[in-house]
């Protein structure tokens, strides 16, 4: 029989984060502040990882409190309404080489669920000082926010659009082993927590 670890996310030492196309000549630049996750996988190969990922989705932070309070509201991301964004892990393909990933999963968005790919660089894995294992990736997409709804934008006479349709999403996630277990657990929420660098 299998043995099954349970990984979880180190918030002091991850990150999501995001960037758009402002006035189509640079880019805006944020995070969400609170997300959790809920990994296993089979031996410690995680080539076999189940994943679920919820983020709050009224922790963006763009360093703009305007900015945020517009992107938290329906013309966006309408958090009074949809609390939560969440991604599914359906299918983890082997390295292309490099420890190189292609990760395939669910992201919903205000309710819109969309299958997408992101690329997953394998950082390594080791003990560290006080006995812990831990799992580290940095992880890269890029998705059009139209395709959840997220439609906003305004004309600008010189550039055309304020916002950019594209986003780029890149993140980088350290795990810690947390246990193993002869038989897979059953995925469960748990409260989100704050993350800080």
């Amino acid at each position: 029989m299998s043995t099954h670890s349970r990984w979880s996310i180190d918030l002091a030492h991850s990150e999501i984060a995001f960037k758009v196309r402002h006035l189509m000549i640079a880019h805006v630049k944020g995070t969400f502040n609170i997300f959790d996750a809920n990994i296993y996988t089979t031996e410690k190969d995680f080539t076999t990882a189940e994943i679920d990922v919820f983020i709050d989705a009224a922790s963006i932070n763009t360093g703009e409190t305007t900015r945020d309070e517009h992107l938290k509201g329906e013309d966006f991301l309408d958090v009074a309404k949809y609390k939560q964004i969440t991604f599914k892990a359906n299918t983890i393909e082997k390295a292309r080489g490099e420890g190189k990933h292609d990760l395939w999963g669910d992201l919903t968005i205000k309710g819109i669920t969309k299958n997408i790919k992101l690329q997953v660089d394998f950082g390594g894995m080791l003990n560290d000082p006080w006995g812990k294992e831990r799992a580290g990736f940095s992880i890269t997409g890029k998705i059009k926010r139209s395709d959840w709804g997220l439609v906003w934008n305004a004309a600008i006479e010189t550039t055309g659009l304020m916002v950019g349709d594209e986003i780029t999403i890149y993140c980088e996630i350290e795990l810690t082993n947390t246990g193993t277990s002869e038989n897979a657990m059953e995925l469960q929420n748990k409260p989100m927590q704050s993350a800080s660098l």
